[in-house]
């Protein structure tokens, strides 16, 4: 179980951006969705708040990868 669990440890910074890069493309995509479904300023709303919260998950994991290097 230790194996499986360690496939899924974020560990470098390169990582870190993998993860961040995904979540952003999966952000983008729905702020898209969101933009169709309530055009006008609720759309827009909603799709910011979707790529904001990236920024935030973002700066949150690239402060974990960091934590995690400096207490080893």
């Amino acid at each position: 179980m230790e194996r499986i669990k360690r496939l899924f440890r974020i560990k470098t910074k390169f990582e870190a951006f993998l993860v961040i890069y995904a979540l952003a493309l999966g952000a983008t995509e729905r702020g898209i969705v969101y933009m169709h479904q309530y055009p006008g300023v609720g759309g827009h709303l909603l799709a910011l708040a979707c790529t904001g919260s990236v920024f935030m998950a973002g700066g949150m994991i690239l402060d974990a990868v960091e934590m995690r290097r400096s207490a080893l």
